[in-house]
């Protein structure tokens, strides 16, 4: 099962990143509706699907880190 980052939107396709950080380009309706930059996706097979769990906790590892950068 591969995990992927939704990075940004161009136009009808989506560029994902790898875990491995390599980028990959998909069409939109290809993928799962309602999906937003930042959002972890799943590969297993031939579905995809969004991991809600896995983008809370990357979005709060992330938040905790930025947080650290900017304490006073």
């Amino acid at each position: 099962m591969k995990r992927f980052t939704v990075d940004r939107f161009e136009g009808d396709r989506v560029v994902l990143e790898c875990e491995n950080g390599d980028m990959a380009v998909f069409e939109r309706r290809t993928l799962p509706k309602n999906i937003k930059e930042g959002d972890v996706l799943r590969f297993d097979g031939g579905s995809c699907y969004l991991s809600a769990e896995e983008t809370v906790r990357r979005r709060k590892k992330i938040r905790k880190l930025m947080d650290s950068l900017f304490e006073e």
